[in-house]
């Protein structure tokens, strides 16, 4: 025991920077969380969903999901003419992926709602066991305890390990797009820098060729005969000018399309990047619940099949023990699922935001 808690502090007996830069990681989590929970924002979507009843995924998708799925993929498709289409399939494939990971949240939240009703009959043990002296109890009403532990361990895990499954999976893809949307937005700062450079080096050929022409002026302003021949050397120096000039502005058109394809991929990431922590955090959840219900399953079958008073009045004191723990984190893991309803959305939002103000194809 000693070594180990030496081994967490430092030889002036002070918690390590890794510890302490790890704490405050957490609390700073744990503070964004907190004011989430607190937005305008947030309050709205939850409230769109409890009064969704029976909140089914397919009602989800259509009453709670924004911008709809249809009008994304409509606005990015008229607005693929005249760029990179594969920019154009990493936004699709974006919001698909979204979309999966909202109705992932809708069956999560169908799960929540029958594990709530499964832990009724927990609740009805220990609202049984108060109304009942059980070591004075007739066998008939220590009968009634049993049987509702009977009805309890028979009765599915309501958070199956298949969730878990698509928490991993969705994940994954998540991973994949924003190392694609990672790897097109350095390409198209590379495409930036080059632009600027361009530009930069455009400009002073203009100063270079506005001094030639000054210069040019005088000497024709000096000797006109001489002005005369020298036209169409003077035509030609005007006409490169002019052709630099157009070559800037196209130069510019295509900076400004970088810049708002940019922006669209930068929401995109954001989104991804804020969703997979959210993700990350319900997995945790969803696997203590997991255990938690295994376990009283577990204990509940035992002391079915044993029948033994006292091996009931120790399960049913556990039972109340963790029943407040229990709701706790079943309510913080409904409170992550509307939080990732509104991460989902804003992101969406924002990307279609982005495409509306500043169309692809206009460049």
């Amino acid at each position: 025991m000693w070594p180990k808690l030496k081994s967490s502090l430092t030889g002036t007996g002070e918690y390590s920077r890794e510890q302490v830069s790890s704490v405050r990681n957490k609390l700073n989590v744990n503070e964004e969380y907190t004011e989430a929970f607190r937005t305008n924002s947030y309050k709205e979507i939850r409230s769109k969903v409890q009064q969704g009843q029976p909140r089914r995924t397919s009602n989800l998708c259509d009453h709670v999901l924004e911008p709809r799925q249809e009008v994304l993929m409509d606005m990015i498709e008229s607005s693929c003419s005249g760029t990179d289409h594969k920019l154009c399939f990493l936004l699709m494939d974006y919001f698909e992926c979204s979309l999966e990971a909202f109705k992932i949240c809708g069956f999560l939240l169908q799960n929540i709602d029958q594990t709530r009703i499964d832990y009724s009959k927990i609740q009805k043990i220990i609202y049984l066991s108060k109304s009942l002296e059980i070591n004075n109890c007739s066998n008939d009403q220590c009968g009634i305890i049993f049987r509702e532990l009977s009805s309890f361990a028979k009765l599915a895990n309501p958070l199956p390990s298949s969730s878990l499954v698509q928490f991993h999976l969705i994940h994954n893809k998540y991973e994949l797009i924003l190392h694609q949307l990672t790897v097109t937005r350095e390409k198209i700062k590379r495409r930036e820098k080059l632009i600027r450079f361009c530009k930069k080096l455009g400009g002073i050929s203009l100063v270079i060729t506005c001094t030639t022409l000054t210069l040019a002026t005088l000497i024709l302003a000096a000797h006109t005969i001489v002005g005369i021949a020298a036209s169409p050397a003077v035509i030609t120096v005007s006409l490169g000018f002019l052709k630099r000039k157009m070559k800037s502005i196209r130069m510019a058109i295509n900076a400004s399309v970088l810049y708002r394809v940019g922006a669209q991929l930068d929401a995109a990431a954001r989104g991804v990047f804020i969703l997979n922590r959210d993700f990350d955090t319900m997995n945790r959840i969803v696997i203590r619940l997991q255990d938690e219900i295994d376990h009283g399953k577990e204990i509940a079958k035992i002391c079915v099949r044993s029948q033994n008073k006292e091996m009931l009045m120790e399960i049913v004191r556990e039972f109340k023990m963790n029943e407040s723990g229990f709701l706790e984190q079943l309510e913080e893991l409904e409170e992550h699922v509307y939080l990732c309803f509104l991460t989902i959305n804003r992101a969406r939002r924002l990307i279609l935001q982005e495409i509306m103000v500043h169309p692809q194809g206009n460049g």
